[in-house]
């Protein structure tokens, strides 16, 4: 068994003695989850909704809704994948209620935290090149804003969360060959935009 696969069965294990708390009238143990999870959460829904200050609201009330039916929880899935579904479910019900989405450009690139798309800083970067960077940076969410939304939550969970095609696949309760290809196509899409400028620094 892998180290990543030994990792999440724990962490798994711990979400459903923590849920078992919950059930039981531990309020402090639901507290102990919203602490685990809040992150992860905030990294999917910011992109989503292209707003951190709706993220936030957004991910306060998917743990308020995720309290209050976590006496059916059943443990039929992992602990994250039914949060998530709960997550994303509440954000197109706030995108439904507002009807309009926020610009692309409301997106605070400090709020949304580091991924797998960050271009990591090196000591002796100049400041042309810090300068470069931040506008790699920020291409690269301004093209994950405008992904479709399957697109975009796929990508995220694949490269934020580091989850595998299976797991995201049964999280998003669709074939895993269409993960891969949402996955694929915004992956294309995110290098036809940053590439030509990764280009002109070479």
């Amino acid at each position: 068994m892998s180290e990543v696969n030994c990792a999440q069965k724990a962490e798994a294990a711990v979400d459903l003695e923590l849920v078992g708390r919950v059930q039981s009238g531990d309020k402090q143990a639901f507290g102990i989850l919203v602490e685990r999870y809040q992150n992860r959460i905030l990294h999917v829904l910011t992109p989503f909704l292209k707003n951190r200050a709706d993220a936030e609201d957004v991910a306060q009330d998917t743990f308020v809704r995720a309290y209050r039916a976590l006496a059916n929880f059943k443990g039929d899935s992992a602990f994250y994948t039914w949060l998530y579904r709960i997550a994303i479910n509440t954000a197109k019900n706030y995108l439904a209620a507002k009807k309009v989405r926020p610009p692309s450009s409301d997106i605070d690139m400090a709020d949304v935290g580091e991924s797998a798309f960050d271009i990591k800083l090196r000591d002796e970067d100049s400041p042309e090149e810090l300068v470069h960077r931040d506008q790699v940076e920020s291409a690269v969410y301004k093209a994950m804003a405008e992904l479709p939304d399957e697109q975009r939550t796929a990508l995220m969970l694949r490269e934020i969360d580091g989850m595998s095609y299976e797991d995201i696949a049964i999280t998003t309760e669709c074939p895993i060959g269409t993960v891969r290809s949402r996955i694929f196509r915004a992956r294309d899409a995110i290098e036809r935009v940053i590439n030509p400028m990764l280009n002109d620094q070479n």
